[in-house]
């Protein structure tokens, strides 16, 4: 496959912050640094998990003109979307000049029902706006919360009208039929699952690998099914994706931000984890422990007292 972006495990990173509800540029570094140490290929900034859709457009900025320099922006991923496509216009700008060319992009979330017409005209303002040839624009298709289905012929309608500007999908359905249906009628796109849970099984179909929230913890697991996958490795890459399954499978079962920055905060003893954004609130002593259990006994690196 002739991906146009980078494939491999991307993190879809939570989002640090400070007691004043600001992010905390210096431990977002950090935190991205260590996931690639960790086994990630790849950081997601500013998607749902990193609370971008609660976040001032100023914040988003200041993240975006502030946090690729110091990491490496060819292994980043920025989420640009918006309901505003002019906030989303701005927002790919920056991104742009910050030289991270890949884009994550939410549709309009609002108005519902949306129409393939209405989203089609909302993804060519924002390549056209921009209108620069480097763009990379990952459709993130999650429709339990933007109430919109990205569907084969609107993926293929944008690729014909856009070519490699339209790059991939990060596909949060959680249906495969679909994810896979995208990975054989549309050459050289780049495929993401929106959970490891499909990781090695996208990337045997010929997709490009998985962007995940809970990469937040998993990384080391992602790293070993890509690795096998990558030696051709069969029984390896089965076996690490069944363990890789079953961590999944645990942390999926706690609110995704409130329980992630539970058991990132026990991981580092940084408090900076306790601190989030309405409308999540941190998980009660109680469940975070029952969490921390849980989670060290699939093997995760977290400690397991609470």
């Amino acid at each position: 496959m002739n991906f146009p972006t980078l494939p491999g495990v991307f993190t879809a990173s939570l989002t640090p912050l400070d007691s004043n509800l600001e992010p905390d540029l210096e431990a977002l570094i950090d935190h991205a640094m260590s996931l690639m140490e960790e086994g990630s290929d790849g950081v997601a900034l500013l998607g749902s998990t990193g609370e971008a859709n609660s976040l001032t457009l100023e914040q988003r900025l200041k993240i975006i003109e502030n946090v690729p320099g110091s990491l490496s922006p060819e292994h980043l991923m920025l989420g640009t979307g918006s309901c505003s496509l002019q906030d989303a216009v701005v927002l790919t700008k920056a991104s742009m000049r910050s030289g991270v060319w890949t884009v994550l992009v939410l549709p309009p979330f609002y108005y519902r029902p949306q129409s393939d017409d209405g989203a089609f005209r909302y993804f060519s303002e924002i390549i056209e706006s921009v209108g620069d040839e480097k763009l990379r624009v990952v459709f993130y298709n999650f429709p339990q919360l933007s109430g919109y289905s990205f569907s084969i012929e609107i993926l293929l309608k944008l690729r014909e009208r856009f070519g490699h500007t339209a790059a991939g999908i990060k596909d949060s359905s959680g249906n495969w039929k679909n994810m896979k249906r995208v990975v054989n009628e549309i050459p050289d796109f780049s495929v993401y699952a929106g959970t490891e849970r499909f990781l090695l099984d996208v990337l045997r179909e010929g997709g490009a690998g998985c962007v995940t929230a809970t990469g937040n913890l998993t990384s080391p697991g992602c790293r070993e099914v890509y690795r096998a996958w990558r030696a051709g490795d069969q029984e390896e890459a089965d076996g690490a994706q069944e363990r890789l399954t079953r961590q999944r499978l645990v942390l999926q079962n706690h609110p995704f931000v409130s329980g992630l920055k539970s058991l990132t905060g026990l991981k580092t003893g940084s408090s900076v984890w306790c601190n989030m954004l309405p409308p999540f609130v941190p998980l009660s002593d109680e469940n975070a422990a029952l969490f921390a259990r849980e989670a060290a006994e699939t093997g995760l690196d977290v400690p397991a007292s609470g």
